[in-house]
């Protein structure tokens, strides 16, 4: 079994248990959220334990602080179980002599009744979001190009080596960023995403708010959702697109509701548009960009495999934009960072805009590879830097062009960094 590096999420949390009383680490099931609390807790329960979790809910209802109990960091796995239990954790945190470091809740899902929290935890809990691991975490990504170190200090003498190829690229899209998909063969690995898909559809889609839904129509949407990778596709377009692929759909109103349960078990995460001060009067578009969580969901959700991505590498290159949002979002959540994107109604757009919490920034466009792309993104890069109004703003601290395959990382005379997903760590 392959065995993978330490996740960027430990230093996460380690460092936001020496500031806050409780952290709660949200994501999607199978990411490794309970392994990552595991091992910082001193104690832990399990609040899906069968034969336990009716006992549990009920005593977080009437005795919650017998569940708080336990050298701490006292892990709660699953706290969304028993949401009362948000409220007794903020209360044991503002009563306790040490109130640093004292919970750490993990989540899969939203809570199914809100209404059961009465206060936003401000100033008693951290937040952190982990995702299937980077390819930097898998052990695929050399990490020898620093988003931190090279990236945004600037470094114009970037020079590394990536030994991935196009074929491999593709199998690592399959294959996903999932813990226990990356210690598999890739033979047993490309089940994983199938079978998480079943799981989304048949049963915890309709866990979210105690709503019965369709598991037939979770496919189709995830389908659709798939085709529509990297663009900002409205729920109108969606609803038209599962329209001309099959033979009946729902309502806008119930599409959104299921994109709204997709969102609360962290299968979707969109991208939020980035609206910088520029010189030209031209619109900024606002829609989010729709993106999964994790390439191999959108793989899964179309039914392909390594060999078909080889053989359409225009739907390759759109789902490849799934894998470096994900590694990115990883990297930059290390550094106190956000991910946007940004369109114009002048047709200029840019994939990728980092932003960190100090207000410095950077630009990147995401290509499979190859002369012509790595051009088409220098120029797209420029020539938003050149809309940029660096009087009410700063400059970009970096443009790079992300590739999926390509044998250097390199900064061209022009100071656009190229630099293979493969090269690329935090």
């Amino acid at each position: 079994m392959k065995a993978y590096k330490r996740r960027i999420a430990d230093k996460i949390l380690d460092r936001k248990l020496r500031t806050m009383g409780a952290v709660l680490i949200n994501g999607p099931k199978w990411c490794g959220k309970t392994t990552t609390a595991e091992q910082k807790a001193g104690s832990v329960i399990y609040m899906d334990t069968p034969g336990q979790k009716e006992q549990y809910k009920r005593l977080a209802k009437i005795s919650p602080g017998i569940l708080l109990g336990g050298e701490t960091p006292r892990l709660i796995d699953e706290w969304q179980e028993a949401p009362e239990l948000w409220d007794a954790i903020r209360f044991e945190v503002d009563h306790r002599e040490n109130s640093i470091g004292q919970f750490i809740l993990t989540g899969s899902s939203t809570p199914p009744d809100k209404d059961k929290i009465s206060h936003s935890g401000t100033g008693r809990f951290a937040r952190m979001t982990m995702r299937p691991m980077s390819l930097y975490e898998s052990g695929e990504s050399d990490g020898s190009v620093s988003l931190k170190d090279d990236l945004f200090a600037a470094n114009r003498d970037i020079v590394a080596t990536c030994a991935i190829s196009l074929q491999d690229m593709a199998m690592l899209m399959c294959r996903g960023g999932w813990p226990q998909a990356a210690m598999m063969n890739d033979e047993n690995a490309l089940d994983i995403a199938y079978e998480y898909i079943s799981a989304v559809a048949d049963m915890d889609i309709s866990r979210v708010g105690d709503v019965r839904r369709s598991p037939d129509f979770t496919r189709r949407l995830l389908r659709s959702y798939a085709r529509h990778q990297g663009a900002p596709a409205s729920i109108s377009t969606i609803r038209a697109d599962i329209l001309a692929n099959e033979k009946d759909t729902l309502g806008e109103d119930s599409i959104a509701s299921y994109i709204s349960a997709l969102k609360q078990l962290y299968v979707i995460e969109d991208v939020s548009a980035w609206n910088p001060n520029i010189r030209s009067k031209t619109a900024i578009r606002t829609s989010d960009t729709r993106y999964f969580v994790d390439p191999s969901i959108a793989v899964a959700s179309l039914g392909l495999g390594p060999q078909d991505l080889i053989n359409d590498l225009k739907t390759m290159g759109l789902l490849f934009e799934t894998l470096v949002m994900r590694d990115l979002r990883v990297y930059a959540e290390a550094e106190n960072g956000h991910v946007y994107h940004y369109r114009d109604k002048s047709g200029l757009e840019c994939d990728a805009i980092v932003h960190l919490r100090n207000g410095s920034y950077g630009m990147i466009e995401i290509k499979l590879g190859g002369a012509d792309d790595i051009e088409s993104g220098a120029s797209t890069l420029k020539a938003l830097k050149n809309q940029i109004d660096t009087e009410r703003m700063p400059a970009p601290a970096f443009l790079a062009v992300i590739i999926a395959t390509g044998q250097y990382a390199y900064c061209r005379e022009d100071g656009v960094s190229v630099v293979p997903i493969g090269c690329l760590k935090d």
